[in-house]
């Protein structure tokens, strides 16, 4: 097996991560929002077979990809016994912080306190101001992210047992704060913020919440992307410490990672080319961004590749977006190529398998 040289690796668990998209296009084994969903829950089980640490699902508003996630996680942790079960991420313009309090309760009790919820501002929608379609409009001088983030500071104080409600004399006796129910232990320390720049990673830090970073920053010094990610884990770790907090953060990052070991891996994705293999710069919502490469190849070479991002070495989370409307037969081939391939000889440990 080919190894690499570091004598340290951070990275411990490896989760899938699925955009539930459906198609009903040719070669499409998700066309409908049914088999999004009830195949989300049998890849989890596949992967909870092999080892694998995390299932966790993107969330998308007025698209054909996976938009509620509560009722498809309560479906997986109902079905696993001992993998992650999580989002990265909701989008918290869209939610009411009360009903989202009682349905990850509810989610995270039926799993054991599996639950890791990655919660954040969101990208952007098809729709054109779509979380005022929900019901929720920013004050007047508030923005959406402002909207988000208060939004994700009365969600976290409901889970946390605090009172949200005043409750009724004439039904309890008593004038008095109600917290929401159910409440899960623990839940608090199991939220994640997704974090596209280096200062909203220090904010996390400062609010106590797990970092999440994906395969795009909207911002751009010019310096490859791990490196840029790098940075943003390291003034987030720094920010961590400043704020004095007693538990120990995880950090995770996504990147796109196809091994190719079969000929039907080479169809799908052997005619990939430089531009998907690199990093690139666009724009996104009036500014700069930086979007992470592709992982695509020999597994030797993809170890190679990976050894050498400094931002996966730094996370102790790595979540592997999967192509899923390639069915759940090829995403579990995928997943235990990489446990089998990838993951030993970067020194990556993933749970055993059950």
């Amino acid at each position: 097996m080919l190894q690499t040289s570091h004598a340290e690796h951070r990275v411990k668990r490896i989760g899938f991560l699925s955009f539930g998209h459906w198609q009903p296009i040719p070669r499409s084994r998700s066309r409908t929002a049914k088999d999004a969903l009830l195949q989300t829950i049998d890849l989890a089980v596949a992967a909870e077979e092999l080892g694998i640490d995390g299932a966790y699902v993107r969330v998308h508003h007025f698209a054909p990809q996976l938009a509620s996630p509560f009722p498809l996680l309560a479906a997986i942790g109902a079905r696993t016994k001992r993998i992650e079960i999580g989002t990265a991420v909701i989008d918290m313009r869209y939610e009411n912080p009360l009903y989202m309090a009682e349905d990850a309760a509810a989610a995270d009790l039926i799993s054991g306190g599996r639950l890791q919820l990655g919660i954040s501002r969101g990208s952007p929608e098809p729709a054109l101001r779509g979380y005022e379609s929900f019901g929720h409009v920013p004050a007047e001088g508030e923005t959406d992210a402002d909207l988000a983030r208060s939004h994700a500071e009365l969600f976290r104080a409901a889970i946390g047992g605090g009172a949200v409600a005043r409750s009724d004399p004439k039904m309890t006796g008593v004038d008095g704060g109600l917290a929401i129910e159910p409440q899960s232990p623990g839940l608090s320390d199991r939220i994640w913020w997704g974090s596209g720049t280096r200062a909203t990673a220090v904010w996390t830090a400062e609010q106590g919440m797990n970092l999440m970073s994906s395969t795009l920053l909207t911002e751009d010094t010019g310096v490859p992307f791990h490196e840029l990610q790098a940075e943003q884990i390291a003034g987030y770790r720094d920010a961590w410490r400043a704020a004095g907090h007693e538990r120990e953060p995880r950090v995770s990052v996504s990147r796109s990672i196809l091994p190719i070991v079969t000929d039907l891996d080479r169809e799908y994705f052997g005619g990939m080319g430089s531009r998907e293999r690199s990093d690139h710069v666009g724009h996104l919502e009036g500014g700069l961004a930086r979007f992470g490469k592709s992982y695509v190849g020999e597994p030797e070479r993809i170890v190679e590749e990976l050894a050498k991002d400094t931002a996966v070495q730094e996370a102790d989370t790595v979540l592997v977006t999967v192509p899923n409307q390639l069915g759940v037969a090829y995403n579990t081939h995928l997943l235990r190529t990489i446990a089998e391939h990838i993951a030993p000889a970067l020194g990556w440990k993933p749970s055993r398998g059950t």
